[in-house]
């Protein structure tokens, strides 16, 4: 059974999000603020943390950098009234992994649950699945069907990142950061090559494709579940 932290002052809505959760079959811990949920987290184990934004003490952009300055990798998802572009802007610079506003539809809610929930089960076993095409982190190599690619590590470790973030656009020199440690100063031309080069190799995939965002970076789109 997962075990699912929802961090919310106000109590009706803390009272209906355990109703909801429970009844679909997750283990469910309540906290009023930022520094109570850190408290549960000292004690317990958190598959994932359904988060509110404005509360007292210790507010949800808060309690999710802190998080994730310490190494968290727990899926979090915002669940807030705040509605502005700039306010989800800031939760996902924050760390956030998914944002909803206030008031939810349930049935969405679960549903994104459960993908965040299965994207971190894959993440934490170090193999991401896409239709026929498994990535192993550990091998380096790229599956499919009985095709099998083993990569540089380099151009592993890029697609392997643009592909655990869908639709999320990387900004060459975020890249740049994460893959290569900012050892080289030609960042247009070190990730443009190696790009290239993952096109190339996997352009006859129909299950994701990478796409260049002029003049800001990259970012990986999933044709499939």
């Amino acid at each position: 059974m997962f075990q699912l932290l929802v961090v919310e002052d106000d109590k009706n809505q803390a009272r209906l999000m355990n109703a909801i959760l429970s009844h679909a079959g997750y283990k469910v811990y309540l906290a009023a603020d930022g520094n109570a949920a850190l408290n549960v987290l000292d004690k317990q184990h958190i598959d994932l943390i359904v988060l509110d934004v404005m509360m007292p003490v210790m507010d949800g952009y808060e309690l999710t950098e802190i998080l994730r300055s310490n190494g968290s990798m727990i899926p979090i998802l915002m669940v807030t009234a705040k509605q502005l572009s700039s306010d989800k802007i800031k939760g996902f610079q924050a760390g956030t992994d998914d944002y909803m506003i206030k008031p939810v539809d349930e049935d969405e809610m679960l549903w994104r649950i459960k993908a965040l929930l299965r994207r971190s089960q894959a993440i934490s076993e170090r193999k991401l699945k896409i239709g026929e095409v498994v990535l192993d982190y550990d091998a380096l190599t790229v599956t499919r069907g009985e095709e099998k690619q083993t990569l540089p590590q380099k151009e592993f470790y890029l697609l392997y990142k643009l592909l655990s973030n869908p639709d999320h656009i990387f900004t060459r020199l975020q890249l740049m950061d994460e893959i290569w440690g900012m050892e080289s100063e030609t960042v247009d031309t070190t990730v443009n090559v190696h790009i290239t080069r993952l096109r190339k190799r996997f352009d006859t995939y129909p299950e994701f494709d990478i796409v260049a965002i002029r003049g800001v970076g990259y970012k990986a789109v999933k044709n499939i579940e």
